[in-house]
């Protein structure tokens, strides 16, 4: 059974900086993920561009450099790539964390790969930072289960000239919409409230909402889905249910944490805020020797921690686990 200081659960930026940071401090981290590196990062769409600029990306005091003000996805794929590379990080991609037991100190972590393979670790710290992108937030409506029906937008190609339905109106729902538009399909939007979110991106709300009032864009507003069907989707709309020609549906509903793993693991939400219960100082859980890295640590409340605050969970965790093994933080 292979050793390792800390088991870090998840390869994505948080993952990384914390790989990054307890090297520094001496110590042997070991990273696991269930896809590639950056696998949340790999599943955004691929003309993504960051609402941030290069630098609240960068981890590990690598500099990123960008031909635009803003990074797109192709560019920060290649970053993290060269990072995991530069600090020569021990990375397990395809590798599944399938449960781990045992106490601080003497943690047994099971995992399984993409091909059937089993394996089990023995670890003396574990670090959750699988982020939120892996659960979707589920319409709970008949027919969801249908194949047409797709809670991750990548590209817009395959679907020209069909008849698509986009649920929800936030930043992915907006870009969905106008990327299908602008390549030939037949686009309807719908959202249970009054119009485009407040939050959506300032160069991409102005557009959709100009596609809407021209028509090129059919939005049902105060409204949701009732039923999705192999050929049709009914919704239920102000003027009562209205049946529309389908072909795919884009449920950009959100996602969230993997709420059942941490609570099978002894990590529970805070009645009050929804939020998995930390020591604010060093971000360990309630079950001692597990710590909590990104957005995971926001819980519910997803909007409140991206790649640019969450990389610096790394640091503070890693001081944390130096101080626990090894009786010093630097």
């Amino acid at each position: 059974m292979d050793q390792m200081d800390v088991a870090v659960i998840g390869a994505g930026p948080t993952g990384l900086a914390c790989g990054i940071e307890l090297q520094k401090r001496g110590l042997s981290p070991v990273l696991f993920d269930k896809g590639c590196v950056v696998n949340s990062l790999y599943h955004y769409p691929t003309n993504l561009v960051f609402f941030t600029t290069p630098e609240l990306l960068e981890i590990g005091d690598l500099p990123m450099t960008s031909l635009n003000e803003k990074p797109g996805r192709t560019e920060a794929l290649k970053y993290y790539r060269r990072v995991a590379d530069h600090y020569e990080l021990s990375i397990h991609q395809y590798e599944r964390v399938i449960g781990f037991d045992g106490s601080d100190g003497n943690f047994s972590v099971r995992t399984e790969t993409s091909r059937g393979e089993r394996f089990c670790y023995r670890a003396k710290k574990i670090i959750l930072a699988t982020g939120y992108y892996d659960i979707p937030n589920y319409l709970g409506v008949p027919g969801e289960h249908l194949g047409k029906v797709i809670h991750y937008y990548r590209e817009a190609h395959p679907y020209y000239n069909h008849d698509v339905l986009i649920v929800g109106a936030k930043n992915s729902a907006a870009l969905a919409a106008l990327e299908l538009f602008w390549t030939g399909a037949r686009v309807t939007l719908v959202h249970r409230g009054a119009g485009m979110s407040s939050n959506v991106k300032y160069w991409i709300k102005p557009n959709i909402e100009n596609r809407i009032a021209n028509g090129d864009v059919k939005a049902y507003f105060h409204s949701t889905v009732k039923e999705i069907r192999p050929h049709d989707v009914l919704l239920d709309t102000p003027e009562g249910s209205v049946r529309i020609k389908n072909d795919f549906v884009f449920a950009m509903t959100g996602y969230r944490p993997d709420f059942e793993f941490m609570a099978e693991h002894g990590i529970h939400l805070d009645p009050a805020t929804s939020k998995p219960i930390t020591n604010h100082e060093t971000l360990e859980s309630e079950r001692q020797g597990v710590y909590l890295a990104g957005v995971i640590v926001a819980g519910t409340h997803t909007n409140e921690i991206f790649i640019e605050n969450g990389r610096f969970h790394g640091k503070v965790i890693a001081t944390a686990i130096a101080t626990s093994l090894n009786g010093r933080s630097s």
